[in-house]
């Protein structure tokens, strides 16, 4: 395979600090570069790999960009976004580069490949966690801005956090998406799964986290997230996502306009109340997937005459900025906590996550009530859901208990 010599100067400090040689991906392939780039460039996947993914109809391709428009947050803004798959390396080939020919289309010898030599899976999964951090920082270093989003498996987030980390510390900014999440992975061993990332996501400087329960939650959030991407008030963001299939009516959408803005703006603050209560005799927060189980508990408890009032937490990272506001320890809007957890609503809580449970125990702080914290703390088993939420004691006949214990 012929080397080729790197024609993109904003590369050159990237190619020197990973160490990377340019290449073709295939002997057939060429460069003919007439005339020099004058734009920024535009990372695309190699065209094989984008007929691959459409084939499997899944992606395969660790860098890809394209223009999305940001209907919510930015209305008519196109922007370009970097997105990079993090697993399964060993069947991808790099970066590769678009340059416009002369006709100003694009063929598939017009492709400058970039290889990681020498490295096996995981060596490469913390080498492109890095690579999003640097190509984060573009917008400050070279005044173009990407918007890297990173994807892995979320047990994989601790092995990748420094150097993510290191990135965001050297202003770097971009997305990380861990999932699948907690003991959603049961089924591939009893230590593979994510105990601890909720508090990572909580007490990582530079980065906000969130763990949306519902699609229209994703897309929120993420909209949200690529708004604060390239700016010097912006900052990275973690997803921390689950596959498990939630029944999207749950989240009680509203169909009134103003209403339904009113909730965007509540999901992305950090919380928002799914099944309201007058006089709540008990509150059940839950994140994420689990909101299933908390909507079930209620139910069950109504059938007791005990009134539950259901909230599903999105972010108990900004919920805790907001609380941390609030005592006069930081800065941060506090709205969200009079409009979810006001103080003439105040009920005994139990708060419930497929994650450790202390990431959730200040919530019953905000009012001072009792509380009661479910979550994972072990090391789990290989079996079916059910069975592993119930070994863990996050399933809906341990929410019921630990709701009835609350109110005494």
């Amino acid at each position: 395979v012929p080397r080729l010599q790197p024609v993109v100067p904003e590369f050159h400090p990237l190619r020197q600090t990973l160490r990377i040689e340019p290449r073709a991906v295939h002997q057939r392939h060429h460069m003919e570069l007439h005339p020099p780039l004058k734009q920024p460039p535009v990372i695309r996947p190699p065209l094989h790999h984008q007929r691959k993914a459409r084939q499997l109809r899944r992606p395969l391709v660790d860098v890809e960009a394209e223009e999305v428009l940001l209907e919510d947050q930015l209305r008519d803004v196109a922007l370009p976004i970097a997105a990079l798959q993090v697993d399964g390396l060993e069947e991808l080939i790099g970066l590769h580069q678009d340059v416009p020919g002369a006709t100003g289309r694009v063929d598939e010898g017009q492709l400058l490949g970039i290889e990681l030599p020498g490295r096996d899976g995981r060596e490469l999964r913390v080498d492109l966690v890095g690579l999003l951090g640097e190509l984060g920082a573009t917008w400050s270093r070279w005044g173009q801005a990407l918007f890297p989003i990173g994807v892995l498996y979320d047990p994989f987030i601790e092995r990748a956090l420094e150097p993510w980390s290191f990135g965001i510390y050297a202003g770097g900014q971009s997305i990380l998406v861990g999932t699948p999440t907690g003991v959603t992975l049961a089924a591939e061993g009893g230590a593979h799964q994510s105990i601890t990332t909720p508090s990572i996501g909580l007490e990582q400087p530079g980065c906000v986290s969130y763990e949306p329960a519902f699609a229209v939650e994703v897309e929120w959030i993420l909209l949200h997230c690529l708004s604060q991407l390239g700016r010097p008030d912006g900052s990275s963001s973690y997803l921390r996502l689950s596959t498990r299939p939630v029944k999207q009516e749950l989240t009680g959408i509203p169909s009134d306009p103003a209403a339904r803005e009113r909730r965007r703006l509540q999901v992305i603050a950090g919380a928002y109340t799914v099944r309201h209560c007058a006089a709540p005799q008990v509150c059940i927060v839950a994140v994420g997937a689990l909101v299933t189980e908390a909507a079930a508990a209620a139910d069950r408890l109504a059938d007791m005459d005990v009134a539950a009032e259901v909230v599903c937490v999105t972010s108990p990272d900004l919920l805790y900025r907001a609380l941390q506001a609030r005592n006069g320890l930081s800065e941060a809007p506090t709205w969200i906590l009079d409009q979810v957890f006001p103080a003439e609503r105040a009920a005994p809580m139990v708060t419930v996550l497929d994650g450790h449970p202390h990431t959730l125990t200040y919530l019953a702080t905000i009012n001072q009530v009792r509380g009661k914290s479910l979550g994972v703390s072990t090391f789990g088993q290989v079996g079916d859901l059910d069975s592993v939420y119930r070994y863990h004691g996050i399933d809906t006949d341990n929410i019921v208990r630990a709701a009835l214990d609350a109110v005494g």
